[in-house]
C-alpha cells in the first residue's frame, strides 16, 4: 500500500507538470501573436512571382530561371530601350511598372512569344505588365543586361 503522503507528492508533481505545460503553451501563443502573417518573400519583387507561369510559357518552357525584377517603366529608357518601347507602345493604358523575368539557356526568337532583340541568344528576358501579367515582350539577348541576382553581405 502507498502511504497517503506519497500520493499527495505525486499529485503535486502532476499538477506542477500540467501547470508548466499550460504556462509554456500560453507563452508560445503570446509570442506567436506578436508576429505578422506574411505570404511573400519579403522583397520588392515578390509581386512578380505570380507571373512565372506566363513568363515560362513565353519562352516555351525552356531555360533556367535566373531571376525576377519589378521595375518602373521609366527606368528602362536608358537600360533597355527595346523593353521600354514595348511597354510604352502597349495597348492603353500604358503600364507604369513591369515584371522582368530572366531565363538562361539557348533561345531562338522564332520560338519565343513576342520576340524583340537578337535572333538567338543565351538569355531571354520576359517583360510582363504589372500587376495583371500581360505579356509585353520577350527580349532575346547575348549577355545579362540588368542585374537579376541577389546581392550578399558578409563573407561567403
Amino acid at each position: 500500500m502507498i502511504p497517503v503522503g506519497r500520493r499527495r507528492s505525486g499529485r503535486r508533481a502532476t499538477v506542477a507538470t500540467v501547470g508548466l505545460a499550460v504556462a509554456a503553451l500560453a507563452a508560445a501563443v503570446t509570442v506567436a501573436g506578436c508576429t505578422s502573417v506574411r505570404n511573400d518573400l519579403g522583397t520588392a519583387n515578390s509581386g512578380c512571382y505570380v507571373a512565372l507561369p506566363s513568363a515560362s510559357a513565353a519562352v516555351g518552357g525552356h531555360g533556367q530561371l535566373l531571376g525576377v525584377r519589378l521595375v518602373d517603366v521609366s527606368s528602362l529608357r536608358s537600360r533597355s530601350p527595346l523593353l521600354f518601347r514595348a511597354a510604352v507602345t502597349a495597348p492603353r493604358p500604358t503600364p507604369t511598372r513591369v515584371c522582368l523575368v530572366a531565363y538562361t539557356g539557348r533561345f531562338d526568337a522564332a520560338k519565343v512569344e513576342r520576340p524583340v532583340g537578337a535572333r538567338q541568344g543565351r538569355l531571354a528576358v520576359v517583360e510582363l505588365e504589372y500587376p495583371n501579367n500581360r505579356l509585353l515582350a520577350t527580349w532575346v539577348v547575348g549577355r545579362q543586361p540588368l542585374p537579376f541576382g541577389h546581392s550578399h553581405l558578409g563573407f561567403l
